[in-house]
């Protein structure tokens, strides 16, 4: 696939995965003859990792420090599996915040639901 057709599937700009591919990211894309890039299976495996870890909110460090472990092979196994869990921490962290955001929101909404019904604002 060219960087413009895994662009198109993925919604990532291709400067951000020109970026992705420069800082190491993901692994150095094969190339055509001509030097386009000729995105493989395992070159998009790399970027659905990469979008679903930064969608979820993981530093581009956090994911470069995974890819470096990786690629040093199985002796890193319990190093990679500890930076998940740590990154899984924090995002059940980040989702306990934003469920209380909800329900304080979920709470205002109603109550001026409830107004916009009576024409009357009341906390009680």
């Amino acid at each position: 696939m060219t960087i413009k057709e895994v662009s198109e599937k993925y919604d990532i700009p291709q400067g951000t995965l020109r970026y992705y591919e420069k800082v190491g990211l993901i692994p150095r894309v094969t190339r055509s003859s001509g030097g386009i890039r000729n995105y493989q299976e395992s070159d998009l495996g790399w970027v659905e990792l990469a979008k679903c870890m930064r969608s979820a909110g993981l530093s581009v460090e956090v994911l470069l420090e995974y890819v470096q472990l990786y690629q040093q092979g199985d002796s890193t196994i319990s190093k990679r599996l500890d930076l998940l869990k740590d990154q899984r921490d924090t995002l059940l962290k980040q989702k306990e915040q934003i469920e209380t955001a909800l329900d304080r929101l979920d709470y205002k909404i109603s109550r001026y639901e409830e107004a916009a019904k009576t024409g009357k604002l009341s906390w009680d």
